[in-house]
Protein backbone atom coordinates (compact mmCIF):
# COMPACT_ATOMS: atom_id res chain seq x y z
CA UNK A 1 0.00 0.00 0.00
CA UNK A 2 1.33 3.45 -0.69
CA UNK A 3 0.03 7.04 0.44
CA UNK A 4 -1.24 9.64 -1.64
CA UNK A 5 -0.97 13.05 -0.44
CA UNK A 6 -2.83 15.77 -1.85
CA UNK A 7 -2.29 19.29 -0.27
CA UNK A 8 -4.68 21.89 -0.94
CA UNK A 9 -2.28 24.75 -1.55
CA UNK A 10 1.18 24.89 -2.09
CA UNK A 11 1.72 26.25 1.08
CA UNK A 12 0.30 23.36 2.54
CA UNK A 13 2.46 21.33 0.06
CA UNK A 14 5.94 23.54 1.29
CA UNK A 15 4.83 22.37 4.82
CA UNK A 16 4.47 18.92 4.15
CA UNK A 17 7.77 18.79 2.60
CA UNK A 18 9.83 20.85 5.09
CA UNK A 19 8.52 18.07 7.58
CA UNK A 20 9.47 15.37 5.46
CA UNK A 21 12.81 16.85 5.10
CA UNK A 22 13.33 17.24 8.41
CA UNK A 23 12.08 13.74 9.13
CA UNK A 24 9.10 14.42 11.34
CA UNK A 25 6.44 13.64 9.22
CA UNK A 26 4.72 9.94 10.22
CA UNK A 27 5.47 9.24 6.43
CA UNK A 28 9.15 8.89 4.95
CA UNK A 29 8.86 9.17 1.07
CA UNK A 30 9.11 5.82 0.63
CA UNK A 31 5.61 5.25 1.51
CA UNK A 32 4.14 7.63 -1.18
CA UNK A 33 3.20 7.21 -4.23
CA UNK A 34 5.80 8.24 -6.14
CA UNK A 35 7.95 9.30 -3.33
CA UNK A 36 6.44 12.66 -3.11
CA UNK A 37 3.31 14.71 -1.96
CA UNK A 38 1.56 16.50 -4.32
CA UNK A 39 -0.34 19.69 -5.08
CA UNK A 40 -3.77 18.94 -5.83
CA UNK A 41 -7.55 19.40 -5.03
CA UNK A 42 -9.07 16.57 -6.81
CA UNK A 43 -7.55 13.00 -8.20
CA UNK A 44 -9.78 14.27 -12.20
CA UNK A 45 -7.93 17.59 -12.32
CA UNK A 46 -4.20 16.69 -11.72
CA UNK A 47 -2.71 14.69 -14.56
CA UNK A 48 0.10 13.86 -12.41
CA UNK A 49 -1.56 12.50 -9.37
CA UNK A 50 -4.43 10.64 -12.24
CA UNK A 51 -0.87 9.07 -13.93
CA UNK A 52 0.74 8.18 -11.35
CA UNK A 53 -2.65 6.10 -9.58
CA UNK A 54 -3.06 4.67 -13.00
CA UNK A 55 0.39 3.30 -13.36
CA UNK A 56 0.69 1.98 -9.75
CA UNK A 57 -0.81 -1.39 -9.21
CA UNK A 58 -1.74 -1.88 -5.52
CA UNK A 59 -3.50 -0.05 -2.98
CA UNK A 60 -3.58 3.93 -2.06
CA UNK A 61 -4.58 5.50 1.11
CA UNK A 62 -5.51 9.21 0.25
CA UNK A 63 -4.80 12.10 3.12
CA UNK A 64 -6.13 15.25 1.98
CA UNK A 65 -3.96 18.16 3.79
CA UNK A 66 -5.95 22.16 3.37
CA UNK A 67 -8.30 24.42 4.75
CA UNK A 68 -11.29 24.32 3.32
CA UNK A 69 -11.93 20.43 2.76
CA UNK A 70 -15.62 20.72 2.65
CA UNK A 71 -15.68 20.13 -0.95
CA UNK A 72 -17.09 16.99 -2.51
CA UNK A 73 -14.40 14.98 -3.14
CA UNK A 74 -14.67 12.73 -6.41
CA UNK A 75 -12.60 9.36 -7.34
CA UNK A 76 -12.92 8.80 -10.40
CA UNK A 77 -14.41 5.20 -11.25
CA UNK A 78 -11.15 3.83 -13.42
CA UNK A 79 -9.36 4.34 -9.63
CA UNK A 80 -11.73 3.72 -7.14
CA UNK A 81 -11.41 -0.22 -6.29
CA UNK A 82 -7.65 0.96 -5.87
CA UNK A 83 -7.96 3.90 -3.10
CA UNK A 84 -8.73 1.84 0.35
CA UNK A 85 -9.54 5.35 1.62
CA UNK A 86 -9.41 9.02 2.37
CA UNK A 87 -8.59 10.80 5.46
CA UNK A 88 -8.68 14.74 5.74
CA UNK A 89 -6.73 16.85 7.61
CA UNK A 90 -7.23 20.21 8.02
CA UNK A 91 -5.58 23.39 9.20
CA UNK A 92 -8.52 26.12 9.13
CA UNK A 93 -8.96 28.74 9.34
CA UNK A 94 -5.85 29.36 7.38
CA UNK A 95 -1.69 27.53 7.54
CA UNK A 96 -1.02 31.66 8.50
CA UNK A 97 -1.72 30.72 11.70
CA UNK A 98 1.52 28.29 12.43
CA UNK A 99 2.89 31.98 11.78
CA UNK A 100 1.10 33.54 14.22
CA UNK A 101 1.41 31.36 16.73
CA UNK A 102 5.49 30.89 16.15
CA UNK A 103 5.59 34.72 16.49
CA UNK A 104 3.33 34.62 19.91
CA UNK A 105 0.75 36.55 18.40
CA UNK A 106 -2.21 34.36 18.64
CA UNK A 107 -3.69 36.91 22.06
CA UNK A 108 -3.57 39.81 19.97
CA UNK A 109 -4.90 37.90 17.09
CA UNK A 110 -8.02 36.48 18.40
CA UNK A 111 -9.02 40.49 19.87
CA UNK A 112 -9.41 41.10 15.81
CA UNK A 113 -10.34 37.12 14.00
CA UNK A 114 -13.92 38.57 13.79
CA UNK A 115 -12.51 41.06 11.17
CA UNK A 116 -8.93 40.03 10.21
CA UNK A 117 -8.46 36.98 8.75
CA UNK A 118 -5.18 35.07 9.32
CA UNK A 119 -3.48 36.21 6.20
CA UNK A 120 -4.22 39.71 6.18
CA UNK A 121 -3.46 39.82 9.77
CA UNK A 122 0.29 37.96 8.82
CA UNK A 123 0.74 40.44 6.24
CA UNK A 124 0.21 42.95 8.48
CA UNK A 125 2.42 41.11 11.28
CA UNK A 126 5.12 38.95 10.45
CA UNK A 127 8.36 39.03 9.19
CA UNK A 128 11.56 37.12 8.63
CA UNK A 129 14.52 39.00 8.42
CA UNK A 130 12.85 42.31 6.80
CA UNK A 131 11.08 40.71 4.21
CA UNK A 132 6.98 40.83 5.18
CA UNK A 133 4.82 37.74 4.65
CA UNK A 134 3.72 37.24 1.02
CA UNK A 135 1.61 34.21 0.98
CA UNK A 136 4.41 32.48 -0.96
CA UNK A 137 6.05 29.24 -0.35
CA UNK A 138 9.82 30.63 -0.24
CA UNK A 139 8.74 32.54 2.88
CA UNK A 140 7.77 29.29 4.75
CA UNK A 141 11.00 27.84 3.34
CA UNK A 142 13.10 30.95 5.02
CA UNK A 143 11.05 31.08 8.36
CA UNK A 144 10.95 27.26 9.11
CA UNK A 145 13.53 25.46 7.46
CA UNK A 146 15.99 26.70 9.66
CA UNK A 147 13.98 26.03 12.88
CA UNK A 148 11.83 22.98 12.54
CA UNK A 149 11.14 22.66 15.70
CA UNK A 150 9.86 26.13 15.74
CA UNK A 151 6.89 24.48 12.79
CA UNK A 152 6.44 21.50 15.10
CA UNK A 153 5.49 23.72 18.16
CA UNK A 154 3.14 25.44 16.43
CA UNK A 155 1.41 22.71 14.64
CA UNK A 156 1.22 21.39 18.11
CA UNK A 157 0.22 24.29 20.02
CA UNK A 158 -2.45 25.10 17.02
CA UNK A 159 -4.31 22.06 17.84
CA UNK A 160 -4.38 22.60 21.41
CA UNK A 161 -5.48 26.13 20.85
CA UNK A 162 -8.13 24.90 18.17
CA UNK A 163 -10.09 22.72 19.96
CA UNK A 164 -12.47 20.73 17.72
CA UNK A 165 -12.30 20.14 13.99
CA UNK A 166 -15.33 18.49 12.06
CA UNK A 167 -15.39 14.68 13.91
CA UNK A 168 -14.03 13.40 10.10
CA UNK A 169 -11.04 15.54 10.03
CA UNK A 170 -7.60 15.67 11.60
CA UNK A 171 -5.35 17.92 12.27
CA UNK A 172 -1.63 18.60 11.16
CA UNK A 173 -0.20 17.32 14.33
CA UNK A 174 -1.68 14.19 13.67
CA UNK A 175 1.17 13.78 11.04
CA UNK A 176 3.97 14.11 13.17
CA UNK A 177 6.00 11.50 13.96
Amino acid sequence: MKILIMCEGSNELTVVKLLMKHNRFRYPADDLLNLTPYHARQIEKNTAVKTALNLYPGEVKILRVGDALNENFKIPKDVREKIIGVEKYCTKPELEMLLIIAEGFVQEFEKVKSSVKPKLFAKQHIKCGRKSYDNSDQFYIDYFDHNIDLLVESIKAYKRIKGKHNKDEGYLADLLK
